[in-house]
């Protein structure tokens, strides 16, 4: 599957303290991906020192070729976000 950026994305990378290679790793192996209508979610936990761990989602626009990586965030509110067993 290939990707790209859109520009709110790497601005979102940027802002957030996150970089490109961390996102596409998560892209390329994710602990999970939501499906919805025409994007996928791809989301992985993810240590921050001294922070502790986050979850960083992938917001992705499926219906475009290449893939269109829309925005990019981390939470700490996993549980809220995370499906299954953590």
């Amino acid at each position: 599957m290939n990707f790209i950026f859109s520009n709110h994305a790497l601005e979102q990378i940027q802002r957030r303290g996150l970089n490109k290679e961390k996102i596409e790793e998560i892209l390329y192996s994710p602990d999970q991906v939501i499906e919805m209508e025409g994007q996928k979610i791809f989301q992985s936990i993810v240590p921050f020192i001294p922070d502790g761990n986050y979850l960083v989602r992938v917001f992705v626009n499926t219906e475009k070729e290449p893939n269109l990586i829309i925005t990019v965030y981390k939470t700490s509110k996993i549980s809220k976000y995370y499906e299954g067993k953590i």
